[in-house]
């Protein structure tokens, strides 16, 4: 009897601690919203965004990076008009004012020398800072080199709100593994690295990510172990892509069709198969300078990780002047001439065009004088000149080309009809290796 009583009461805390938790989700773009939508389905959350354009379509349901199908968002935005759980979006400071879970996912960019820009995660920490409380938690999902929770971010916290870091409120780390545009692998169904600045506090950040995480967690024992992990799982991956864009080069020189080659060797059990490209994105094309800039100020010059960044920027350049050498090969005049690049999003099947290499691809291109137009039916335009400067498309162009460039593989590129593309004569140049024999070059 006894242990039913002591089994009821400690379900009863559960339920009740649960009831009593709060979270506020800190940015609500491609790696916020999907977590404010998963915890939404649990907890009471409220997403904060600087955005208003943002905050309205999210409240109307409707999320423009595609991340959180509309039928999904609106479940958990009425939810939250109904009942204790559910997600409200606001802009104003006071509508996060009562959460006791502040979970930071604001974007961590570089600068124009690839320096790494910590701009809004100190704007993002003076923002939470003003309404900390004693007891409060704050995680920090944005990917950051080993140090910046503590060293940077918790010292913000500090100032702003008056309270003493491990007294009166705690943090936490857990990185964001979001894989845009990917609707196999969500967010509840990647394993979690959390952590804590107290061993107490690790726990309470894990049972919190464990109870919506459904492949569940993994404890670190520390802050900077967490940020290490992450920014070392896009590094390897990095410095493995720049290993077969270097083979690309050496093996395009040997007249060898480097596809064919990878097919091959990935017979091995233990080949990783990586395939040759443009490496941009929010986290690959940037995460390795997070973690060089670090070293560097530590007095270590990191040769493999600098030299698979320069190696990865440096293939908008190669395949434009690959794209060049073709057409004079074929007499197509150069200058003048009109090329069609297919897609400007850093991957296939999603808009996400942030620190997307394709632009490498179009400024080399348009240096040699040519004519480039853009069709991507996934990207927003306005966006994209927004970032980058450059117009684009919607729709297929009702024109013909010296060359067409296939830079990223959207489903929609695979069934097209190039030969009402193509001039006489005109080439096909595909860097993702889809076209099969469709193309005359491929990486």
């Amino acid at each position: 009897m006894d242990l039913f009583i002591n089994q009821s009461v400690h379900n009863l805390k559960k339920v009740q601690n649960k009831m009593n938790i709060k979270i506020a989700i800190i940015g609500l773009g491609y790696v916020g919203l999907p977590l404010a939508r998963l915890f939404s389905t649990k907890y009471s959350v409220i997403g904060f965004d600087i955005n208003q354009k943002r905050i309205d379509e999210l409240n109307s349901g409707v999320d423009t990076t595609l991340e959180v199908s509309e039928e999904d968002l609106q479940k958990v935005i009425l939810a939250n008009n109904s009942g204790e759980i559910g997600l409200f979006c606001s802009n104003k400071i006071e509508d996060i004012a009562s959460c006791n879970y502040y979970i930071v996912t604001v974007p961590t960019p570089v600068d124009k020398n690839n320096r790494p820009d910590l701009t809004p995660l100190y704007k993002a920490s003076e923002t939470v800072g003003k309404v900390l409380k004693k007891g409060d938690i704050v995680v920090y999902e944005s990917t950051v080199y080993p140090g910046v929770t503590e060293d940077e971010c918790i010292p913000v916290l500090e100032k702003i709100s008056g309270l003493k870091f491990n007294i009166d409120f705690f943090a936490g780390y857990s990185p964001e593994r979001i894989n845009p545009g990917d609707k196999e692998h969500t967010v509840e169904k990647i394993l979690k690295v959390t952590s804590g600045s107290t061993p107490e506090i690790g726990k309470k950040v894990d049972e919190l990510y464990r109870s919506v995480i459904t492949a569940g967690t993994h404890l670190a024992p520390t802050i900077k172990v967490a940020e290490a992990a992450k920014v070392i799982e896009n590094s390897q991956r990095d410095i493995n892509i720049a290993f077969v864009n270097e083979l690309a080069k050496i093996f395009n020189l040997l007249e060898i069709d480097t596809q064919a080659v990878l097919e091959a060797a990935g017979t091995k059990w233990n080949f990783l198969p990586f395939k040759p490209g443009l490496v941009g994105g929010h986290c690959i094309g940037v995460d390795p300078y997070y973690l060089a800039q670090k070293a560097q100020e530590k007095g270590y010059h990191p040769e493999i990780i600098l030299a698979g960044r320069r190696l990865n920027d440096s293939m908008g350049e190669y395949v434009a002047g690959q794209v060049v050498k073709m057409m004079i090969k074929k007499n197509i005049k150069v200058n003048g001439a009109k090329i069609l690049m297919l897609g400007i999003a850093f991957k296939e099947n999603c808009p996400d065009v942030r620190n997307t290499k394709v632009v490498d691809v179009v400024k080399a291109l348009k240096d040699f004088e040519t004519d480039v137009t853009i069709y991507d039916p996934w990207a927003n335009p306005l966006e994209v000149k927004h970032e980058y400067g450059i117009e684009t498309v919607s729709s297929l162009p009702n024109n013909t080309f010296d060359a067409i460039v296939l830079a990223v593989a959207h489903k929609e590129f695979k069934d097209l009809d190039f030969s009402k593309l193509k001039n006489q004569n005109a080439i096909v140049f595909d860097v993702k290796g889809v076209l099969k024999d469709l193309a005359d070059a491929k990486l």
